[in-house]
């Protein structure tokens, strides 16, 4: 999985909109979209404050390991 797919699965298992996720780390909605397709390229300091407000780390966001970001459980 991108880093894109693993934001929008994660703001949808924790039932976060587009919306609320781009106003919690400063951008647009739009932006958002945009990362979640892969269209647009996350920058190091929104991709710290998308992985601050899902509670794990970049590193979790990029791994393409699904069960590293479901709490941890494997």
């Amino acid at each position: 999985m991108s880093i894109g797919e693993n934001i929008k699965r994660l703001r949808k298992e924790k039932n976060i909109s587009q919306i609320v996720l781009a106003e919690k780390v400063g951008i647009s909605q739009p932006m958002l979209a945009q990362i979640e397709r892969g269209t647009k390229t996350v920058t190091l300091p929104i991709g710290k404050l998308i992985a601050e407000v899902f509670g794990c780390s970049v590193d979790d966001l990029v791994n393409d390991d699904k069960r590293v970001l479901n709490d941890g459980k494997a």
